[in-house]
């Protein structure tokens, strides 16, 4: 197959991520990039040897096929609908959009065009979230029946040098960290029917100890914590918490619980990590030997989108899994405003599982 060029919108913080992670995949050739801060593209192209462009020049380009949107949340709609204006192919950085609306707008424009729409997180293609689905999809532990799922800290503002954000209409922890959990939770279990929630924020500001940002008070927003249950088609229910106000914890990242043991599942922001199980009648957990390539890494969503549009499979780090996911979210705070459960009116396949046993660098089947 011919490989496709991709153009990337918006160099900051995790651009350099996606530039490590589309190496491996010859299917993919990063050839661009804009910023608004077009100092900034300028700069980042020399680094990686890309050709910097302004945001409309690079969408005029015939010669991109796939442009990568890494802009800040709330332009995550509008820069896609850009995208699949000019024609192209798009990929969002989760999450797809900062509302249920804008979501949907996306997902229809990229179906009226006839492009595909693609967003993160495409962690769970990594070694660990795949050997995880193989063990679910082999019966090692049953049926699932339950699943516990949470993420907690104290935010992000002692280390990242653009915090302010993430307190902001369209941040807070579920809408950063929870695309990573829940994505992870449907490709593991499947479509979720309905949500209840309750959430809180617990300060109105925020102080930052980042060394960029070292003393700013960051104005709060959003909610800070948020913790609910997730109903699944197939009657299984998770339990989820994330948290920006939490200082420790020892709770697991991901358990899935099954009729015949349990399954211990890493780190969702991560393509690798440890898998372990226990059956029923024993209490010793035994880690699961991976039974795929854990070197892969950010870009991996948008090297299987590139193998899916040559060879017309659906990709799995899809703009419906991604819309899936949003609602999810979304119904959870909504749930705790309205005091009631809140059906999910989407609903999807899971993704297709990758094959055991692929080489480094190649996710064409």
């Amino acid at each position: 197959m011919q490989s496709l060029n991709v153009g990337i919108i918006g160099t900051g913080n995790i651009a350099p991520a996606y530039i490590q992670g589309c190496a491996p995949f010859e299917m993919i050739k990063l050839t661009a990039c804009a910023d608004i801060l077009e100092d900034r593209a300028q700069a980042f192209a020399a680094e990686h040897g890309l050709t910097a462009y302004s945001v409309d020049d690079l969408l005029a380009r015939d010669d991109i096929d796939i442009v990568v949107n890494l802009t800040l949340p709330a332009a995550h709609a509008e820069v896609s609908l850009q995208i699949i204006e000019a024609g192209k192919h798009a990929y969002v950085e989760k999450p797809l959009a900062v509302n249920l609306a804008d979501g949907e707008a996306v997902i229809k424009a990229a179906v009226a065009a006839g492009v595909r729409m693609g967003c993160a997180p495409d962690t769970f293609l990594g070694g660990g979230g795949q050997t995880a689905r193989k063990a679910i999809d082999d019966g090692v532990i049953g049926t699932p029946i339950a699943a516990t799922a949470t993420w907690l800290s104290h935010g992000h503002e002692s280390w990242h040098p653009n915090a302010g954000f993430y307190y902001l209409k369209g941040g807070g922890p579920m809408l950063d960290i929870g695309p990573y959990y829940v994505t992870a939770l449907v490709n593991l279990m499947g479509p979720v029917a309905r949500a209840a929630g309750s959430a809180r924020m617990t300060f109105t500001e925020r102080v930052a100890t980042s060394k960029a940002l070292m003393g700013q008070r960051l104005p709060v927003e959003v909610n800070t914590h948020v913790a609910g249950t997730l109903e699944f088609e197939s009657g299984a229910i998770a339990t989820i918490i994330m948290s920006f106000d939490v200082w420790g914890h020892n709770l697991p990242l991901i358990e899935i619980h099954g009729s015949e043991g349990s399954l211990s599942v890493p780190d969702p922001n991560r393509f690798d990590g440890e898998v372990s199980v226990v059956k029923g009648g024993t209490r010793e957990w035994v880690d699961i030997p991976l039974t795929h390539s854990t070197n892969i890494g950010r870009g991996a969503g948008v090297a299987d989108m590139a193998y899916a549009i040559q060879s017309g499979r659906p990709h799995r780090a899809s703009g419906a899994l991604a819309l899936h996911v949003l609602e999810v979210m979304l119904a959870l705070e909504e749930s705790s405003e309205q005091g009631r459960h809140i059906e999910i009116k989407s609903t999807l396949e899971q993704p297709a599982a990758l094959p055991a046993g692929l080489a480094d660098g190649v996710l064409d089947m």
